[in-house]
């Protein structure tokens, strides 16, 4: 049809999928015309955010007031976690680990903030039972970073992180557990999706942001369970000459069945 809504196709292939195919096939989408609808906010109609994308420059009330976020992040990464519900068990578990590891990510340069759909007042009592969880014999109410307050699930929309499958007492969905990893540069790095019911590795959090940060310095890419001080590998696009003035230490190159060169190796940068 040439007369092609937007809406329509969305819904037919969903909102993320309709993003994709309009960014690689534009050549699918010329000379078509686009009916204009007003604008609806909805869990349903809310895309996200892409890989690439710069991350909403939102306004919100935490723990330690009020923050736009690209001001709170300022020229560091950054990493947003969201949590269903304040005083819940698997949620106490995480935020607790996350407290442990808030110096692994103080020594990345990495600013961490927490979102939970329950007020500032709640995420102030519910610290105080975190920090108990991790054996503060006098636990205060303040974290090592803020906690944002998301009662009426207006970011939860946003950042397309509400849950279907998990409902509240209410009825209404809860937020999945989240993992955001935003750059220096505030557009989003990575993106981890975990339902209500799986809680999260945070170890692999920082493994994931060592890499992204190695990555982003040098022209390389890290393989299956990769760890710091590990080989890295060097990217195919790479011409041999290239990679021989780029690693002086020397590339490995795996033989394979295939004769194809394209399992190569190098020490980390």
């Amino acid at each position: 049809s040439s007369d092609l809504g937007p809406f329509s196709l969305k819904h037919k292939i969903g909102v993320k999928a309709y993003r994709l195919v309009r960014l690689h096939f534009p050549r699918l989408f010329s000379g078509v015309r686009f009916r204009r609808r007003p604008y609806r906010t909805s869990s349903a109609a809310m895309p996200g955010i892409l890989l690439g994308e710069v991350f909403p420059n939102f306004e919100a009330d935490t723990t330690v007031g009020k923050i736009k976020l690209h001001t709170f992040l300022g020229d560091s990464w950054g990493v947003l976690f969201s949590h269903p519900r304040d005083y819940t068990p698997v949620c106490t578990t995480e935020l607790g680990r996350a407290v442990q590891l808030a110096p692994e990510f103080e020594k990345r340069g990495v600013k961490m903030i927490a979102l939970s759909i329950d007020s500032v007042e709640d995420h102030f009592g519910w610290s105080k039972d975190i920090n108990a969880y991790n054996g503060m014999e006098d636990p205060k109410e303040i974290l090592p970073f803020p906690i944002i307050a998301d009662p009426k699930r207006d970011l939860a929309v946003l950042l397309g992180m509400l849950d279907p499958d998990e409902k509240d007492l209410t009825g209404m969905p809860v937020t999945a557990r989240c993992v955001f990893i935003i750059g220096p540069d505030k557009k989003m790095k990575l993106s981890i999706l975990y339902p209500a019911t799986t809680g999260r590795n945070f170890d692999e959090i920082l493994r994931v942001i060592d890499s992204l940060q190695l990555t982003s310095n040098f022209s390389v890419a890290t393989p299956v369970d990769w760890q710091p001080g590990d080989r890295v590998m060097v990217p195919p696009m790479m011409s041999e000459e290239d990679a021989s003035k780029n690693f002086p230490c020397g590339v490995y190159t795996k033989e394979l069945p295939s004769g194809k060169k394209y399992l190569r190796y190098t020490a980390q940068p």
